[in-house]
Order: C-alpha cells, then structure tokens, then sequence
C-alpha cells in the first residue's frame, strides 16, 4: 500500500512539473541581442536559434527578398566557400539550418555540448551570421531554385488558396505579399539588394537569441555574446502597419483544373500576446482546432461526408494575424461544403461551445502539453516566440492555468466581438463553373516601377 502511494504521488509530482514549463532565463548580451535561455540536461545537446525581425514583412515592393537574404547566409562566409561551411557542420555531426516567414528571419544549429565539437560549430555559426560574402554564383543558383518553387506552388491549389487568401485579406499590407516572392520581382533582385537587407536587418538589437541544452547559464551567456558580439549593433526596424479592417465579405474563385476544389475562409484573427488569446485559442479547439472531435469535423466530415479535411486555426502575428478555416471537398460537393463551413463557424460566433465541448477541449489541451515541450527544438521554438513578441517570461509556467481559467462566457464574448460573420474572405480553388461568380485576381506581383525604389520599407 505504501508502495502504491508514493508511486502515485510521483507521478502526480511529475505531471505537475511537467506542466508547469521550464524555467527560462533572459538577459541582454552587451551588443544589445536579447537572450533566453533554458537548461536541460536530459541529453549532451545544444539547440541555438537566432532570429531576427527581417521576415518577408520587411521586403516592400521586392518581394522574396528576405528569404533570398536568409537562404544566402551559408552560400559563403568570410571566405569560405558554402560547401565547405556544410561539410565544418557535417564533420561533427552539427546540425545547420535557416528559414523566413512573414515576421521573422532565422538560422538554428543543433551541436553535442562536447567541448570540441560544439566550440567549432559556434564558429562556423559566427562567420555565417556575421560575415556572410554573398557570392553571385550562389545567389543565381538561389535564384533558380526559388523560381522553381514558385513554378511548383503554381501546381498546388493549396498554395495558390493560401497565396489569395493573404493577398486578399491583407491587400497592400505587408503581410499580403508572398514570402517567396514572385517571378518577376526575384528576377530583378541583385546582390546589392541582398547586402543591403542583411545590413539593415541582421544586426545585435534586432536579434533574438535562444538557446536549450546541457549547458550552464555562463556557459550559455559566452556563446550568445560570440554569436552577437560581431554583428552591428543597429537599430529595430519600425513598427508595422496595423492590419486593415476587413468590412465586407470578398468571395474569390481561382480556376484551377483539379478533382478536389480547396476552400479557405477566414478573417482577421488576433496578435501575439492579445488578451484575448487563450478565449479564442481554447475555444478554436473545438471550432476545428481538435481534429476528430472538433465542431467542423463532425459537422462536415461525419455527418455530411462533404470533406475528408476540415479544419480552423488563428496565426498570432505581429500585428493582427489571420482566423482561417478550410477544407477540401469534390468539386460538385464545393457549393454545399462552403456554405455549411460558413453556416457552422457562424453558429459558433453566435452560440460558442457546449459546456461539455469546453470540457473537452482543455483536457485535451491540458494533456496534450507536456508533449509540446519534451524536447529541446520544440522548448527553443516556444522561447522564440517569447522573445520575439515579448511574451511574459512565464509563459509556458502559467500556459495550463490560462486554460483552465478560459470561461464560455469568454469565449463568446471573444469570438463575437472578434469576428464577424458578415466580414470574410472566402477563397475557393477548383475548377471554374457557371455558375461561379467572377473572381479577383490572386497576389499580382508589384509594377516593375517600383522594384527599385529600395528594400526597406
């Protein structure tokens, strides 16, 4: 019986600390990067994120340029060439990678903490961020691949319902340019363009590091301070527009010959760090958020067969992000599973969720959590976003508490005055049909006119 006991009361000490969230400690470096830091000593790794605000929200008229500058990084670095900066990584089994969405720019390395291995991974890390060379060679090979991802999206319905959705949404808002860019602006983007980006954004103030691992924190404070020391101190950016309003409901078709017709809908959602973030975030959960047992799934899905995928989710930016929900559905089923996709998200505006769809939903969220910190990469991404978007400190400490305190009468009151059924972008993808109304064009790249007018906003 004591043996029973103290088992139980290990595991409820365990779930406990499991979903309290790591404890996560920040600083600045003496360049101004702001660090966040979380110890783990589980396994001899290290995973390193630095992430600047020089995501595609930063291109203005040259779309693609971001992501040109960010891919560009490892091509070459104070004069190494970009395969020898691969094999310095491969030789010691570190992990190299970069991306850029629309709010930010990033390079991550995942290394062992030995002593050797991880001091020769931070300075091939070090050169890349702080002496990238650019070479033409490379930016044309990076040029003709990103072409090539623009033809491949031109094949896939759902990136063009993506592509329109955002363009019609956003209009001539930053967030309303893809991110890849277009062919004509990648066409006439040059490496002065390139150097240009780099320099304005990828400094020390505009830099957020986070770092997890088997590391002690000066340990951890003497890589972040090698990382940043290098970069030019710079300034931030400024702030971004507002998101516009969106007050009237836009319906666009976007003929395309395929057996399956994509439909998205949505509006604007909600930014990072918005108070009403865990009302419309538990309650989304059961809108379309909760897979199999979500409010879309067994409306659209079970009862009506209408889609085999259905779902709904909001994208907290750093300005007001999009609410979107979409499906997929035979093209002569595309009327009917639109309007009941509009006519459920409406019931839920107005009604919110069931006392036993709430319940439902925070258990699920509640025990699902753990599982979104158990590793180092996933623990990193979260300090990111804390950073980023200046996030309390105790985020993920407080996370399963703010679920739980999440009412139906706040999730009502949240999605009612958030969104509005009369107000939606609805993108449908298939093929056209008679009786389909006339369609806005999807995301047009900007004239050649304004392509030089230089690359910051």
């Amino acid at each position: 019986m004591k043996n029973r006991c103290f088992i139980l009361l290990l595991m409820l000490c365990t779930s406990a600390a499991a979903s309290a969230g790591p404890r996560i400690a920040s600083w600045q470096t003496a360049s101004g990067a702001k660090v966040l830091f979380v110890r783990a000593s589980e396994i001899p790794m290290a995973d390193i994120r630095v992430v600047f605000d020089a995501g595609s929200a930063r291109d203005g008229a040259q779309w693609g340029l971001a992501g040109l500058t960010n891919a560009m990084l490892a091509e070459g670095a104070n004069g190494l060439s970009g395969q020898t900066i691969s094999e310095r990584f491969d030789n010691i089994g570190a992990r190299y990678g970069s991306g850029a969405l629309r709010d930010m720019a990033w390079v991550n390395l995942r290394s062992i903490t030995e002593t050797a291995s991880l001091a020769a991974a931070l300075s091939t890390l070090a050169q890349v961020l702080q002496s990238p060379d650019f070479p033409v060679s490379a930016l044309e090979r990076e040029r003709k691949r990103m072409l090539t991802g623009l033809k491949q999206r031109e094949q896939d319905p759902g990136a063009k319902a993506e592509d329109a959705f955002y363009f019609n949404l956003y209009k001539d808002h930053p967030y309303g340019s893809p991110p890849q860019g277009s062919e004509r602006t990648l066409l006439v983007l040059k490496r002065e363009d390139v150097l240009a980006f780099y320099r304005r954004y990828y400094s020390a103030r505009n830099a957020i590091i986070a770092i997890v691992g088997d590391l002690d924190q000066d340990r951890a404070a003497a890589i972040a301070e090698q990382l940043a020391s290098k970069l030019p101190a710079g300034t931030k950016p400024p702030s971004l527009p507002p998101a516009p309003a969106l007050n009237q409901t836009l319906e666009v078709k976007v003929p395309f010959e395929s057996t399956q017709t994509h439909v998205w809908l949505g509006a604007p959602g909600m930014a990072r760090g918005d108070p009403d973030t865990f009302p419309l975030y538990v309650g989304n959960h059961s809108l379309g958020g909760g897979g199999f047992v979500s409010r879309l799934y067994e409306t659209i899905r079970e009862r009506r067969g209408l889609s085999y995928s259905v779902f709904s989710y909001f994208i907290p930016m750093r300005v007001t992000g999009p609410f979107i929900a979409a499906l997929q559905t035979s093209n002569a089923q595309a009327g009917e599973a639109l309007h009941l996709l509009v006519d459920t998200v409406q019931d839920y505006i107005e009604t919110g969720p069931s006392v036993a769809e709430l319940d439902a939903s925070k258990k699920n969220i509640q025990g699902g959590f753990p599982l979104r910190i158990d590793s180092n990469s996933e623990i990193v991404e979260y300090l990111v976003i804390i950073g980023f978007y200046n996030l309390p400190l105790d985020y993920l400490e407080t996370y399963v508490d703010r679920v739980k305190a999440v009412s139906l009468a706040a999730i009502r009151d949240a999605y009612q005055r958030r969104l509005h059924p009369a107000n939606l972008v609805k993108i449908i993808v298939g093929p056209e049909r008679a009786e389909s109304t006339s369609a806005l064009p999807a995301a047009p790249p900007p004239p050649l006119r304004h392509l030089h007018g230089g690359g910051t906003p």
